[in-house]
């Protein structure tokens, strides 16, 4: 099953253009959608889930069209937001088997099979008793996983899932959502470079409303090869760098910058060349005048 994006626009009362003519085709498995914050992810992923209507354009899932039936196409969703509210003094089991009865599980039976399931899925079984306000950001971010699951969708949206989660709690959420990419058309919609490069062989960059790349990511690198340099300045000069190369990242080593730039031929001057990053690949669209395209 494929979901298919094309032509889609939407501009805010505002003037705000928020999508412009974005068009993509994402196939089963894990797909990430990068982008900062402001550039249109947000804005797409809830056209996409049916909680707001795009201008132009057109989505389908499968023979779904997404615009015109949004029943049929909730019925295969499962949404995970950036933000999501929980009751914090009922137990996870107790709120998921009430997610489940919404979802019109009616069976006590099946619900609780499915319950259990789930909670062992997202490791959160052997805490199910457990309120919900005692719950880490991790373990809440699983739970929203757990109830996004619950009608055995057939496209999942999660939306800056890992955010201000710690490296391990970020780790689980990736074996979960590794492990549902198999089967299921799974959008991951974040501004964190390192989530695409652990789980997604699908992706694309979106930036100011615009999609600038798509493409495998190992393929997309290949636009970059050769052409990446890194050198570690004093602080002092780096205004004077940024106005005489394309710096499109910089980090602190041992207290001194390291800037990254693109350069078409040797810069010499104490450059080395490096093999190029994902992140690499990422900030020269978002901060660089310059379009490295992938096939």
């Amino acid at each position: 099953m494929k979901l298919i994006i094309d032509n889609l626009s939407k501009t805010y009362d505002n003037g705000v253009k928020a999508l412009q003519n974005v068009s993509l085709e994402i196939p089963t498995g894990m797909f990430g959608l990068l982008g900062p914050n402001g550039a249109g992810k947000s804005t797409l992923m809830r056209i996409i889930s049916t909680l707001q209507e795009a201008d132009t354009g057109s989505i389908t899932l499968g023979d779904i069209d997404v615009l015109k039936q949004k029943n049929e196409l909730r019925q295969v969703l499962g949404y995970l937001p950036q933000q999501f509210g929980l009751y914090p003094k009922i137990s996870a089991e107790v709120l998921l088997n009430h997610f489940a009865m919404l979802k019109g599980i009616s069976n006590k039976g099946e619900r609780k099979d499915l319950v259990k399931a789930l909670l062992h899925k997202t490791n959160l079984y052997d805490v199910r008793k457990q309120n919900l306000k005692g719950f880490s950001g991790g373990m809440k971010q699983r739970f929203g996983i757990a109830q996004a699951l619950l009608n055995n969708p057939k496209l999942l949206i999660v939306d800056e899932p890992t955010a201000g989660l710690d490296p391990l709690e970020r780790n689980r959420f990736y074996n979960v959502l590794s492990e549902l990419g198999e089967h299921t058309v799974v959008i991951l919609s974040t501004h964190i470079v390192d989530d695409v490069k652990e789980l997604c062989t699908n992706m694309a960059i979106i930036n100011q409303g615009q999609v600038c790349l798509k493409g495998n990511p190992l393929q997309i690198l290949e636009g970059l090869k050769d052409k990446v340099y890194k050198k570690t300045i004093e602080k002092s000069e780096l205004d004077l760098y940024k106005q005489n190369y394309q710096v499109i990242s910089e980090k602190l080593f041992l207290g001194k910058p390291t800037i990254h730039i693109l350069s078409e031929v040797n810069p010499g001057n104490g450059f080395s060349l490096i093999n190029a990053e994902l992140e690499d690949m990422y900030f020269s669209q978002i901060f660089s005048n310059n379009n490295f395209k992938s096939n």
